[in-house]
C-alpha cells in the first residue's frame, strides 16, 4: 500500500480495512489478522495498526476478545457503509460539484458518462 502525505497512515489503513468489509472480504464475526501480522503486511509500526484497530473499535466496526484477538462486529457492514457514505457526501461530492461547475459540464454529459460506465461494467 502506498501512503499519501495528506492523511494519517492509521486512517489510510482504516480506509483500506473498511473497503475490505464493503467488498465482503471480512465478514461479521470473522477473526481479523493480529496487530503484528497487519503491521508486517503494511510494513508499518505495530503501534500504527493498534491505533487503527482502536479507531475501528470506537466506531463499533471491530471488537476485541481479550486474549483471543480482534473480530468483525455484528452490523459492521452497515456501519461501514453508512460511515463511508457520509464521508463521501461531506468530502467528495462538494469537490465533484465544484469541478463540474468549473469545467462547465452539463447534466447530459454526466448522464452519458454514467451510461458508458454502466455499459463497460456490464461487458466485464
Amino acid at each position: 500500500m502506498e501512503f499519501k502525505e495528506n492523511k494519517s497512515i492509521y486512517l489510510q489503513i482504516a480506509d483500506d480495512f473498511c473497503e475490505k468489509i464493503l467488498k465482503k472480504e471480512f465478514l461479521e464475526n470473522d477473526r481479523i489478522p493480529s496487530v503484528r501480522d497487519y503491521a508486517i503486511n503494511y510494513e508499518v509500526n505495530p503501534n500504527t495498526v493498534l491505533r487503527t484497530y482502536n479507531f475501528l473499535q470506537e466506531k463499533n466496526i471491530i471488537f476485541n476478545k481479550r486474549g483471543i484477538g480482534y473480530f468483525i462486529a455484528e452490523g459492521a457492514y452497515n456501519k461501514t457503509l453508512e460511515t463511508k457514505k457520509q464521508e463521501f457526501v461531506k468530502t467528495e461530492i462538494p469537490k465533484l460539484f465544484k469541478t463540474i461547475q468549473l469545467l462547465n459540464i452539463s447534466i447530459n454529459e454526466i448522464i452519458n458518462h454514467i451510461n458508458n460506465l454502466k455499459s463497460e461494467n456490464n461487458e466485464n
